[in-house]
């Protein structure tokens, strides 16, 4: 099969229909399908046949959609969630359960540290977070016999760190484990974590490959590379046989190719029902029809914003890896040569109260609980997320009380610099 460049993907990837047919994905707004005996519904439940009965676990509409991802990513099936919190939730919880133990970068956006420190260590799965610059042997150290996957962002959110993949993943390989990565902010644009190692990808879809505020979404996507069967006494979920499917064992079924995906829509899809609607899944696929030429775009943006911060005498620090200042900036040319994405985050001199009214100066930057979008916006965690903490927990979180997240969106980016700069101006009218 000819493998298409990532902007053919984009546009063509997924769906490819026939003659007569429908040129754009269609919307299969349905919740149920019709079948003509129940013997061949049947053959559905029992997962000896392909196609499809009830919305809540798959979609004609998301799997073309998710064929897409999966295809610009280099894997082998994907599947589309509700969000990109249900994402990494049912990609670790397809292969931990209560007693076992996963390792993640400390370096994460904070909704998901939430999901891993609290959520799922209520339902028994333990965490323990590394440092993203941990050496190998630190992360090595971590790793316990009843640990299941190591996990992290390709580009933190909103710290801007870029994880060491290679590092990452050679530590769980040798371990016999996957290793799990959030591309987000990357996009298979400008990276693709399969080529570095990662067995496993997921994505807020609603940020970058939606791209324009939308809909809400998340995908996983399986390189198809890890070997389950290798290590099975790891993982009984795909190793052994699955009761509620007639005894099926899903990596012996459908192989190391399929494995993984299967069980997570015909277990956990089943019973947690976090499905992506066939709507937001169109309004996705119109998003990563341009995802190729809007996110040089946003690249230009955010470096034309990034140098100009760090030129600037009132801002104390300019987090981002295009910079050659940045401590990330050889990892950043290694894993991103493209460039990393349009999200700067940087620190003001004069703390919160400069952070504040920074924001509040903003003319074209939208003040939003969001990121990642065709219009450039902007937040303040310490005082909207984050706001409950005080500045000495904040200061340990790492989202430190004058640090000012800004997204560049598509506009012209000197446009973007004039606003940032008559913003800075007012914090100086106003001290």
């Amino acid at each position: 099969m000819k493998t298409y460049g990532k902007g053919t993907q984009a546009v063509q990837g997924g769906y490819r229909p026939g003659s007569g047919q429908p040129r754009q994905v269609p919307i299969v707004q349905s919740t149920t399908f019709k079948y003509d005996t129940g013997e061949a519904m049947g053959r559905l439940f029992d997962l000896e046949d392909s196609g499809y009965f009830y919305t809540r676990l798959q979609n004609p509409t998301n799997d073309a959609v998710a064929a897409k991802i999966a295809e610009l990513e280099g894997g082998t099936a994907a599947m589309l969630t509700s969000s990109g919190q249900a994402a990494n939730l049912l990609a670790i919880f397809n292969i931990a359960s209560a007693g076992d133990h996963v390792v993640s970068s400390s370096s994460i956006y904070g909704g998901t540290y939430n999901l891993f420190a609290v959520t799922m260590k209520k339902m028994g799965i333990d965490f323990t977070f590394v440092d993203p610059d941990a050496s190998l042997e630190e992360i090595q150290a971590a790793i316990r016999p009843n640990t299941k996957a190591i996990f992290g962002e390709t580009i933190a959110n909103p710290a801007l760190t870029v994880l060491d993949i290679e590092k990452f993943a050679k530590a769980a390989h040798d371990n016999g484990i996957p290793l799990i990565i959030d591309n987000t902010f990357a996009t298979p644009v400008n990276c693709r974590p399969f080529e570095w190692g990662a067995d496993i990808v997921t994505h807020s879809t609603t940020k970058y490959m939606d791209g324009h505020g939308a809909a809400v979404g998340g995908a996983i996507v399986d390189s198809g590379n890890f070997d389950w069967m290798a290590h099975a006494e790891k993982f009984p979920g795909l190793t052994t046989p699955d009761d509620s499917y007639h005894g099926i064992t899903y990596a012996e079924k459908f192989g190391k190719e399929g494995a993984f995906i299967t069980k997570a829509t015909a277990q956990l899809m089943r019973d947690f029902g976090c499905i992506q609607s066939p709507q937001n899944a169109f309004y996705l696929n119109l998003g990563l029809e341009s995802l190729h030429v809007r996110m040089p775009r946003h690249v230009e943006n955010g470096q034309a914003v990034a140098e100009f911060l760090s030129r600037d005498p009132r801002v104390f620090e300019v987090f981002y890896s295009g910079l050659p200042e940045d401590r990330y900036y050889e990892l950043g040319q290694k894993y991103l040569p493209n460039g990393g994405c349009g999200v700067v985050s940087f620190r003001l001199k004069g703390g919160r109260k400069a952070a504040e009214q920074f924001m509040g100066a903003l003319k074209l930057a939208a003040i939003e609980t969001h990121v990642a979008d065709a219009r450039t916006c902007v937040l303040h965690p310490a005082s909207t997320t984050h706001r409950q903490m005080t500045e000495e927990e904040l200061t340990a979180a790492g989202i430190y009380p004058d640090l000012v997240r800004f997204s560049c969106g598509l506009e012209d980016s000197k446009d973007l610099i004039a606003d940032i700069s008559q913003a800075l101006d007012s914090i100086d009218a106003s001290a």
